[in-house]
């Protein structure tokens, strides 16, 4: 995109993409306006009076769950840890979708307005609801907030500044990066002192390479506005059908760099048609960057790792409040569970695809962005902006798209949350019309929150690990509330209390007492190690050893070489690759660093993993892999343990309320309202009599038999997941 062009439109963008963008914020504003004339109660507002069909659920599902952080989370992932970050971030979700087929029906089977109301009729307890909206609401506003950051880097990347637009401040600061760049390249062990100095002193000041024309604080402000104008407005009923177009604009936003990144890929390695681009990848690349297990660049992804990861997954899914919001509004529970997991499934798919773009991306991008998380935005910039027909001002778009269909959604979820579980048992016996308003009160406050914590926190995959464990706190009171009779109201607050401790009070507040940073026992790591892995020599390779063997050469010239000389390297030959796998920080989640020569731990600290150590087992006798295995596992054993424990040593729930709560469980839910209300009073006068349906009779446990539907869905189900994991396996072989 050259200068002039720049200079005439607005944003640093042509006038053809700022009108795109405009028209795209013009249609769901206007879509919210429509919405708002049909809201009548809570009902309407929060969950669009239940009638929403399979196609509008299908997009639901797949927009909530697709944000802009989405495609770039895959780009940092592939950009740090190879082919392993995409199954990293892929299979373990794989292993729920058989699960999410069978508890859909459950969200719409409830028929509540927000899933803290499952805690306050299961467990006859409105504060355990009102802790669980409040959890909840802290999840959703860390989600938003990695969404906005990833939309707004991206952004910004694409409205990059050139050279000759900058202040003198700007182009000095941009020096330092460039000369940060340059120090970074070189071995450190040629350097000299000064060199060595300024490395330093670059890397603590962390000068700016680009500069957008966007300030990307207002950006996402301004967006919030936007979502707020009709989401607020317009309930749920806006927010679904506007994702029905966002989630459109999202698959675009999936293919949209393809044909073009394939073009310059075939360009700048002299190869051709749709094979050429795999055949560049694997020319380029080492063998070590497309292993998916075992692969040196991400050493946690074990199949230990996955199973463990795969197993919270599903249990954590399950128990986010959002899954309510998007099931619960279908018009039936087999309408929510089709156009549900058809939708999560689009995602899956959607997935490998940005997993490929990011590697495509890799290959033109790899040695000239210094942050991944501005991959994309570059790649936008230099793929789409020559065309000069509105692709930037769509990708755009879809961008703010794939941000909006997850924030609405999340915002009345939130909204719904407080509102009904928090807000109304402290304000009593008002109007429907006042609860809404209150509603939309709480959506400001949580997009404001996000707002506010992605201006403070800059790093997406950070938020994103951060959330990983989140619902851990609230999951096992859900899993053993649905589906085991005995589990009653002390052992889930202990099992939530108990979590809550570990999963946040305690890893938090710890670090603040004086000394414990700075803990030699907390500052134990892991024993580093060797791995030794066989590969076949590519040209990359030989490039590789040949500046080995330099460096070398220049190190010995100076007396400062270490170990035998590198042996010369040809294409096609077999060799082995020693990679040293540094020892890791057991105990502090981001690490271990010296200041002043000491060690301090850095970021939150492993409690568990502390306890785990102190009864005897040696962490740091085993590898990193394992004992992040063994905090995953730690966080499904104990809550689940401890429920179970304490509810049978104490008084179990009300026969009836029990029966009741179970048989609505069983009884479909109707897309007549009328009948759906007649079905449910005859369940009522009659709480078992759908006792039949049991696969334990006589028993505490609440499993259901499954009927033709129940396995004719799991085949499809497990033959698409199937279908993921053959589509990552083509993406990583083909071309060789």
């Amino acid at each position: 995109m050259n200068e002039s062009i720049l200079e005439s439109g607005l944003w640093g963008l042509p006038w053809i993409d700022v009108l795109t963008i405009l028209a795209y914020f013009s249609v769901v504003i206007w879509i919210g306006y429509r919405a708002m004339k049909r809201i009548k109660n809570q009902e309407d507002y929060f969950l669009a009076g239940r009638r929403f069909g399979r196609w509008i659920q299908t997009f639901a599902a797949f927009g909530q769950g697709t944000s802009a952080e989405s495609a770039v989370t895959a780009t940092t992932m592939v950009t740090t840890s190879g082919a392993a970050g995409i199954g990293a971030s892929m299979m373990s979700g794989i292993f729920g979708m058989p699960m999410l087929w069978m508890v859909t029906p459950w969200y719409r089977r409830m028929r509540y307005l927000s899933l803290a109301d499952f805690f306050a009729e299961r467990y006859n307890s409105k504060k355990m609801a009102g802790f669980y909206a409040c959890s909840q609401a802290v999840f959703f506003v860390i989600t938003a907030a990695a969404g906005f950051v990833a939309m707004s880097k991206t952004v910004a990347a694409i409205t990059v500044k050139p050279e000759s637009a900058l202040t003198q401040v700007q182009l000095e600061e941009r020096a330092q990066a460039l000369e940060l760049r340059e120090l970074e390249s070189l071995n450190f062990r040629l350097l000299d002192e000064t060199q060595k100095a300024s490395l330093d002193q670059l890397r603590q000041e962390k000068p700016t390479l680009e500069f957008s024309y966007i300030n990307r604080t207002w950006l996402m402000i301004v967006l919030a506005v936007i979502v707020l104008i009709y989401a607020v407005s317009g309930g749920l009923e806006a927010a679904f059908v506007t994702d029905m177009i966002q989630g459109i604009f999202i698959i675009i936003l999936t293919v949209i760099l393809i044909p073009f990144a394939m073009l310059r890929v075939n360009q700048m390695y002299d190869t051709t048609g749709l094979l050429g681009p795999f055949q560049a990848m694997h020319k380029a690349l080492p063998d070590s960057f497309f292993q998916i297990l075992g692969s040196p660049n991400l050493v946690e992804f074990t199949w230990y790792w996955i199973v463990s990861f795969g197993v919270l997954g599903i249990i954590n899914v399950a128990v986010q409040a959002n899954q309510l919001t998007a099931a619960g509004s279908a018009k039936d529970d087999e309408t929510a569970r089709i156009g549900f997991v058809r939708g999560i499934f689009m995602k899956r798919y959607c997935s490998i695809i940005w997993g490929f773009v990011a590697m495509l991306l890799l290959l033109l991008y790899g040695n000239t962005v210094s942050d991944p998380d501005y991959v994309w935005g570059t790649a936008t910039r230099d793929l789409l902006g020559s065309t000069g027909i509105g692709l930037v001002g769509l990708m755009i778009a879809c961008l703010m798209a794939a941000l909006m269909s997850t924030a609405d959604a999340l915002m009345l979820t939130t909204s719904a949350l407080i509102t009904h579980s928090v807000y109304r048992p402290l304000v009593p016996g008002r109007s429907e019309g006042h609860y809404v308003n209150a509603g939309r009160v709480f959506c400001i406050i949580y997009i404001a929150g996000g707002v506010l914590l992605a201006v403070f926190f800059d790093d997406v995959f950070g938020l994103f690990k951060f959330m990983i464990m989140f619902n851990a706190i609230v999951a096992a009171s859900f899993w053993m509330g649905m589906l085991w009779r005995r589990a009653n109201r002390v052992g889930a607050w202990t099992s939530i209390v108990v979590t809550f401790a570990f999963t946040l009070l305690l890893p938090f507040m710890m670090p603040l007492f004086p000394g414990i940073r700075q803990s030699e026992y907390l500052a134990k790591q892991t024993l580093s190690y060797e791995v030794v892995n066989t590969y076949t020599a590519k040209q990359v390779d030989v490039d590789e050893r040949n500046k080995a063997i330099a460096i070398w050469d220049q190190l010995d010239s100076l007396g400062k070489a270490e170990g035998q000389r590198p042996q010369t390297l040809a294409v096609g030959e077999s060799f082995e690759k020693i990679y040293q796998i540094a020892a890791k920080s057991i105990f502090w989640q981001q690490g271990v660093e010296h200041v002043n020569g000491a060690a301090q731990g850095k970021g939150l600290l492993k409690v568990e993993l502390v306890a785990l150590d102190l009864l005897g087992m040696n962490l740091a006798r085993k590898k990193y892999a394992l004992n992040e295995s063994l905090t995953i596992l730690l966080r499904i054993i104990v809550p689940f343990g401890l429920l179970i424990a304490v509810s049978l040593l104490t008084k179990p729930e009300d026969e009836l309320r029990l029966n009741r709560f179970y048989g609505k469980m069983r009884t479909p839910s109707n897309a007549d309202h009328q009948e759906d209300a007649r079905q449910m009073q005859l369940t009522m006068e009659n709480p078992t009599r759908f006792d039949h349906l049991k696969l334990f009779p006589n028993s505490n446990w609440e499993f259901r038999k499954w009927n033709r539907k129940d396995w004719i869905g799991q085949i499809y189900v497990v033959l698409g997941a199937g279908g993921v994991a053959l589509l990552l396996v083509m993406l990583v072989t083909l071309g060789r």
